[in-house]
């Protein structure tokens, strides 16, 4: 049982449940819980154990991706209380009527089609080249930043009463609008170290730099000293401290320098080969919220959702073609992503959106669109770079890329996989 719960998040481990009673105190390290069934008292001041029980699901199961992921908990008054109490730390609640008379709304779970005998999943069965990183970050570049030709907007040193010197002021990033504000304690003494290492760590921490912390901190003070204001600056003064809390200065300095640090440090090695495989019938169950979705004919899985109505449309299209195999929806628990350089100049993954098994040596890497935005362009031309280094590095499977733009396909209409193909491919 120990070997079991240790090893139950892990890739091949065949179990897709495991319930567990009174684990708290085992020391129990899962990520993957999605349901929480809180039936002890909870009675206790300190909140202790309401706070280990639902820690375990709060913790991402996906980290570093910007996957929504739920949690569904159920629990006694006490418990529910406490769970209540978390909305103040951000976390997003929806209730849902239980008991007589009211409606099941139970996750949709994805799975590979293992039992419909209806299906052959080997044949369905679709195989996806993994390549080695081919955009990566150069830390050691950290140190040619030359922050006096940054090229920054500079700002003017507003003047601060001494009431105003002493506030902590919380503004919405977005929007700007001030949420609350914090009077500093009349005896503290200024100290800009901390506020330069504040910024040091936001910005190691948004580009997930894992070392030149010191030499960071020496180019934002000097950054901040010489170059973000009209004039240069004494750090030690309480009313400088008092600008560098204002919204557009803040931002300045952490976009900036992130911008910076991505042109210097972000490089392409010109190259990839191929690392591993991925076999979809290999892909573990996972759990979704329930949505709409298509029970598919043609592909693996036993049911098919999309992030968009258009995903939807496009695989019931798929399921028509009589000139395909196979297609999956490539969800992220496939393991299929792609390394680009964003709009920002950061590495980010994207993950397109079907993989279509046209025969043994041919298949297509398609990314539907509704509404572009910057980021779009730089995917697909990485997409196009990434079949290309797939053809060059194999020649047993053919890669090709297809962009398919809501717009465009409702215009044309097509009526086969081979006319998306005439339509939309990018060689």
């Amino acid at each position: 049982m120990r070997k079991e719960a240790n090893t139950i998040d892990r890739f091949e481990n065949k179990c897709k449940a495991i319930v567990s009673v009174l684990m708290l105190k085992e020391g129990w390290d899962v990520k993957n819980v999605t349901t929480i069934v809180g039936l002890r008292p909870y009675s206790a001041k300190s909140n202790i154990l309401p706070e280990q029980t639902l820690g375990r699901g709060l913790r991402r199961m996906y980290w570093g991706e910007d996957i929504p992921e739920y949690l569904s908990v159920v629990g006694t008054d006490a418990f529910m209380d406490f769970v209540e109490s978390i909305k103040s730390e951000g976390v997003e609640l929806e209730h849902r009527k239980m008991g007589e008379g009211s409606k099941p709304k139970a996750p949709l779970v994805i799975e590979v089609d293992q039992e419909n005998v209806k299906k052959d999943i080997e044949k369905l069965d679709i195989q996806i080249p993994i390549l080695t990183p081919r955009i990566y970050r150069e830390y050691k570049n950290l140190s040619e930043l030359d922050v006096a030709h940054f090229g920054n907007q500079k700002f003017p040193v507003k003047k601060f009463s001494e009431e105003e010197k002493r506030e902590i002021i919380f503004k919405d990033i977005s929007t700007g609008e001030v949420n609350h504000i914090t009077q500093m304690d009349s005896d503290l003494v200024a100290n800009y170290q901390s506020v330069i290492g504040y910024f040091t760590q936001v910005i190691m921490k948004d580009l997930r730099l894992v070392g030149g912390y010191d030499i960071l901190y020496g180019k934002v003070k000097e950054f901040i000293k010489n170059y973000l204001f009209e004039r240069p600056v004494e750090l030690e003064d309480l009313n400088l401290l008092r600008n560098l809390s204002e919204l557009e200065v803040s931002k300045t300095i952490q976009e900036t320098f992130k911008k910076k640090i991505n042109d210097l440090t972000v490089l392409d090695k010109g190259e990839a080969e191929i690392r591993e495989y991925i076999k979809v019938s290999q892909c573990r169950p996972f759990v979704v919220k329930d949505q709409g979705y298509i029970v598919p004919k043609k592909s693996p899985f036993n049911k098919i959702i999309g992030d968009s109505h258009f995903e939807l449309e496009f695989a019931n299209f798929l399921e028509g073609c009589d000139d395909i195999i196979s297609y999956v929806k490539n969800y992220f628990a496939v393991h299929f992503r792609i390394d680009y350089r964003n709009a920002d100049g950061a590495i980010s993954d994207f993950y397109p959106d079907f993989i279509v098994k046209v025969s043994e040596k041919e298949a297509y890497i398609v990314e539907t669109k509704g509404r572009e935005d910057l980021d779009d362009a730089l995917k697909i031309e990485r997409l196009r770079l990434w079949c290309e280094d797939v053809n060059k590095t194999q020649n047993k499977i053919k890669y090709v890329p297809l962009y398919v733009k809501q717009e465009e396909y409702k215009k044309y209409k097509p009526k086969s996989f081979a006319e998306v193909i005439s339509n939309f491919s990018l060689e």
